[in-house]
């Protein structure tokens, strides 16, 4: 592996958990409860959410940096499905609530698992549909 190769990486993945760390807390900002408070008191609900939202997050990430030519792009192809999961979700909550009357921040802060992994399964399912489309 040459030094351009490894100086490569390093921009690339600092690049990537930057943008990371920006997407989830942007997240975060439209939750109804605070991730980081919910987790510090030991709610698995609020744990599990976050971490297949994440795991959904970092393989959108994973895709565009593994097609794209330009780090740029790589970074421009996640903030964009960022914005699409963040419709996605937003929407299927809303339809939930009206057709199921499930009000999945509120169950999840609540601690109740099942209403956390429906609501990360979401992130999850919109960021495997997405990739599919960026890896072409």
């Amino acid at each position: 592996m040459d030094f351009h190769t490894l100086v490569s990486m390093v921009v690339w993945t600092v690049s990537g958990a930057v943008l990371l760390f920006a997407l989830m807390f942007v997240d975060s900002l439209f939750t109804r409860y605070n991730d980081l408070e919910e987790l510090k008191a030991g709610n698995m609900a609020v744990t599990a959410r976050f971490l297949l939202k994440l795991l959904a997050q970092g393989y959108i990430l994973s895709c565009s940096i593994a097609s794209s030519s330009s780090l740029g792009d790589a970074l421009v192809v996640s903030i964009v499905s960022f914005w699409l999961l963040f419709i996605v979700e937003k929407s299927v909550e809303l339809l939930l609530g009206r057709w199921g009357k499930i009000d999945l921040d509120h169950g999840t802060r609540l601690g109740k698992i099942g209403y956390g992994l429906l609501a990360g399964s979401l992130h999850l399912n919109g960021a495997l549909i997405i990739a599919a489309f960026i890896r072409g």
